[in-house]
């Protein structure tokens, strides 16, 4: 069973403004939740597209929003697609060869199934062949990257994507261990890390491999380039007024979405007596909130995993 609490459902759903009438993106369909919420309020003419590349997220969906017809649209896909699907279908207009829609949604929380189902190999809670792959499809696994990468790239990673400061003792820990035998599974990985980071700080923080293990997870699913080709996407699919509502759940995802959001802000430096704008600092988008928004006590008390969650919305002019 697909089991998955949405974070700030409410307050991402309420940014978008949806209109009866509107065609909307969930680019992260997950558990459904946000979903269900927009195709909620569509009347006969609103559409919903929803995105994920999870199997097992798809065959939820298709259940658990039937109610609502051809209303909404699934599509298998990495949301870094998002410009090319909306522009091969029917029901998104163009407007100089470039698809319209009226709100996109981003959620770029790992599904909780994901980690709940240890075959997945996304938690170090579960021994479980180390996979890590959002689209089972896809190529690349964790066992490739911690097996045949280079001591440099897997120190990279684990430093860039996990912000770990042992990111090199433990991709030292890596390369001395797979000399022996390759590394399969996420207890032996976990275990590793854990040997190659000092007992002092193990006894801190939560878990060792926590940081390792989201690094990993980035890496294989390219999650933060995905992201920044499919937000300035998101920008260009916008209509005038559309909005686009981003949860993230660490600061590399949150400082991409608010340096690009900023981009496209603009600043006019034109002197305030000319009628029009000729400096081309005109912006194309406008923040809805300037500090990002955040679950409450309420909500935490419901679900821990939302902490780190952070919501920005941006409306286009």
């Amino acid at each position: 069973m697909f089991h998955h609490i949405t974070v700030l459902k409410e307050e991402a759903t309420e940014g978008l403004n949806v209109r009866e009438d509107g065609i909307y993106v969930d680019c992260t369909l997950g558990g459904a939740g946000h979903s269900a919420l927009i195709a909620s309020r569509l009347g006969d003419h609103g559409r919903l597209i929803a995105f994920d590349q999870d199997d097992s997220a798809l065959d939820n969906a298709r259940e658990k929003l039937a109610v609502f017809g051809d209303k909404v649209i699934l599509v298998k896909t990495n949301f870094r697609d998002l410009e090319e699907v909306l522009r091969s279908l029917p029901a998104v207009p163009q407007k100089d060869g470039v698809p319209q829609v009226d709100g996109i949604l981003f959620d770029l929380g790992v599904s909780s199934p994901q980690f709940d189902e240890g075959e997945r190999g996304f938690s170090y809670n579960h021994d479980a062949p180390l996979d890590m792959r959002m689209d089972r499809s896809a190529e690349l696994t964790a066992a490739d990257i911690v097996n045949t990468w280079s001591e440099q790239e897997i120190a990279r990673v684990l430093f860039q994507y996990g912000e770990e400061k042992f990111s090199r003792r433990i991709a030292g820990k890596i390369v001395e261990r797979r000399a022996a035998r390759p590394i399969e599974t996420t207890g032996e990985l976990a275990d590793i890390i854990k040997e190659a980071i000092p007992a002092a700080t193990r006894r801190t923080g939560g878990h060792p491999a926590k940081r390792s293990f989201q690094g990993l997870r980035i890496a294989v699913n390219d999650e933060l380039g995905a992201f920044e080709e499919a937000l300035h996407a998101a920008v260009r699919c916008l209509a005038p007024e559309g909005r686009v509502s981003v949860i993230t759940f660490h600061s590399l995802e949150d400082r991409i979405c608010k340096q690009i959001l900023n981009g496209y802000v603009g600043r006019c430096t034109c002197p305030p007596d000319f009628p029009m704008c000729v400096c081309g600092g005109k912006g194309q988008v406008k923040l809805i909130n300037r500090k990002p928004l955040t679950p409450g006590e309420e909500e935490l008390e419901r679900n821990p995993r939302a902490r780190s969650a952070k919501l920005r919305i941006a409306e286009k002019l």
